[in-house]
């Protein structure tokens, strides 16, 4: 799954690398984005005939749904069975998405403790997560999955489940709608899994009340002695 995951490119940035037009303020960079939280994501807008950056909360929330609390199960679509299912195939045929990130955090039990990991572009290029959205509610609330696929290479070793990252030449197709889901939903080539680096980071970033780049930094000396799967 992907449960937490860094995204703190600015706004300017953002529309720059998607070439998106901005239509909602963009929420604050954050190094620890947890499920509910606004993330910025990247959609087709039939108004601006044109990408554009816009702003969701973070688990999907069917329009059937009687309330916001649906949301938080449904923060990942799984890229298996998306096509068919209630609560994602109406998105995944219309309404998918870009969802910009720098990396993501998945956790490993070690005896009685669980020790972060970071998965993170080795040359610090930017990430863009399969996603959905739909709206919710008399306001329209926009919200949003990220999907995922098993996990492949050395990110195995970490869990068995990442992200679905789409490679910028990828981008159109996914956003366009409609097209094979065989070749939507592929996985990474064998080169770009291995562009991706894994490290050990700060257990800080198990709270969700933390936030900042500090997070990101080598985990203190009796821990990273533990580590030992990279």
């Amino acid at each position: 799954m992907c449960g937490r995951y860094a995204t703190t490119r600015t706004e300017a940035d953002l529309t720059d690398l998607f070439e998106a037009v901005s239509v909602a303020e963009q929420p604050a960079p954050s190094w620890n984005v947890a499920p509910t939280d606004p993330v910025p994501v990247v959609r087709m807008s039939t108004t601006h005939e044109a990408r554009v950056l816009d702003t969701a909360r973070w688990g999907l929330v069917p329009p059937w749904a009687k309330d916001l609390r649906a949301g938080a199960r449904m923060i990942n679509a799984r890229s298996e069975t998306v096509a068919t299912s209630p609560a994602f195939a109406p998105s995944f045929a219309r309404r998918r998405c870009l969802i910009p990130a720098d990396g993501w955090f998945e956790w490993i039990r070690d005896g009685k403790q669980r020790r972060p990991y970071y998965m993170t572009p080795a040359d610090g290029s930017p990430l863009a997560f399969a996603g959905l959205w739909t709206t919710w509610g008399p306001d329209a609330l926009l919200t949003c999955s990220i999907l995922t696929t098993a996990a492949l290479g050395g990110l195995s070793r970490v869990h068995d489940r990442m992200p679905l990252i789409l490679p910028r030449d990828r981008w159109p197709a996914w956003l366009a709608g409609g097209g094979d889901p065989g070749e939507l939903l592929a996985p990474l080539s064998g080169a770009e899994l291995e562009a991706i680096a894994v490290r050990p980071v700060r257990p800080d970033v198990g709270n969700v009340r933390n936030n900042g780049p500090q997070l990101l930094e080598p985990p203190p000396p009796v821990a990273a002695e533990a580590t030992t799967l990279f």
